[in-house]
């Protein structure tokens, strides 16, 4: 296959980018893509890569691909999405919540250009759709599976950024630890980072030095995997990617970012002229979200259980967020046999009863 690529690095992508002739009417649909990490993290990013590699698999020399990898959130990221466009590109993906802005500043600037924000809500223009998976939905099944590994009844949790997302899957995993082992404990870290390596690292430590021997993450890098390894002992679970490197220990599975599926339908919807405005939000049935290889270090009663949980997710059987279930304070929120509706899910911003801490403002 020969297409042209065009790696647009992060000090080039920070600068405005070195510019590129212009592509004629005649030469290939040329997708953008902006990632907030490198494509080595070998979790978030990584797998938004993987599905631009899908998207040029699909369509080969039809599909020129561009990328910008560790493209801050703010300015930056509007500086790039546009010299990207100045320099060719008909379609951007923008692969981050902190985007929202800067995409949709672009789309009213270019509205003949189709845009699409990974994890985000605003939809400005006809010409930005958003999408996401379910995460949750994963992370209640790692939680199952953290609840029954714990013998410190201590699992740590590295959090990014305090949005709806990532309480979210703090609350998802917690709900369903707990409703295996009554005694479990959530020790939160909130790192505000989506990728740093150092800032994760430290963070497992301290979590591993609190007494946890399970870490769940909702960051991009392996660094708190290398660091459970290193304690011995400590069991981690890949994020977004399977992080199969680390198996059998410290990982013990996975929660898999499934998006070359989505990326090959909506760019083959623009190309044909058929795209329209959308908000996605998938989960296992659709299989944008997929649980990794589960490892013999969880004994087989416990991956058959888990099993269990991850197909009647899947077949819609159980919802992950079903009742009874209190806020924090103990006030009911969802009566027996209620499930959670997707617009209390997109905007949560409590914590369920049984977790300690506050969530940052």
């Amino acid at each position: 296959m020969t297409t042209r690529r065009t790696l647009l690095a992060t000090a080039v992508a920070a600068a405005g980018l070195a510019a590129a002739p212009a592509i004629g009417q005649d030469d290939p649909f040329t997708v953008g893509f902006v990632y907030v990490g490198p494509i080595g993290d070998y979790g978030w990013t990584w797998t938004h890569d993987q599905g631009r590699l899908a998207v040029e698999e699909a369509f080969g020399d039809a599909v020129d691909t561009v990328y910008a990898e560790s493209v801050p959130e703010g300015a930056d990221a509007e500086r790039v999405i546009t010299q990207m466009i100045l320099n060719g590109a008909d379609m951007i993906f923008t692969t981050s919540f902190g985007y929202g802005e800067a995409t949709n500043a672009a789309a009213g600037r270019f509205p003949e250009v189709y845009f699409e924000h990974a994890t985000g809500y605003q939809r400005e223009h006809p010409n930005v759709s958003t999408y996401s998976a379910r995460f949750y939905e994963g992370r209640a099944v790692i939680g199952h599976i953290a609840g029954h590994m714990t013998e410190s009844n201590i699992v740590g949790y590295i959090a990014s950024y305090p949005i709806p997302e990532v309480i979210r899957g703090i609350n998802s995993a917690f709900i369903h630890a707990r409703e295996v082992n009554p005694d479990v404990e959530f020790r939160v870290i909130w790192a505000y980072t989506w990728f740093d390596p150092a800032v994760e690292a430290d963070a497992a430590q301290a979590l591993i030095d609190a007494g946890a021997d399970v870490i769940l993450q909702h960051t991009d890098s392996t660094a708190p995997q290398s660091a459970a390894q290193e304690a011995g002992g400590v069991y981690t679970f890949g994020q977004a990617s399977d992080m199969i490197q680390f198996a059998p220990e410290p990982r013990l599975s996975s929660i898999i970012d499934n998006w070359g599926p989505y990326y090959v339908r909506r760019v083959g919807e623009a190309m044909e002229g058929t795209w329209q405005q959308s908000d996605t939000w998938e989960g296992m049935d659709d299989g944008m979200v997929v649980i990794g290889e589960m490892t013999e270090a969880i004994p087989e009663e416990v991956r058959a259980s888990a099993t269990a949980l991850m197909e009647s997710i899947r077949a819609g059987e159980y919802h992950p967020f079903t009742g009874p279930i209190n806020r924090q304070d103990g006030t009911a929120w969802l009566a027996e046999g209620e499930t959670a509706d997707d617009g209390t899910l997109l905007g949560m911003d409590f914590y369920v009863e049984g977790l300690t801490g506050e969530i940052p403002n």
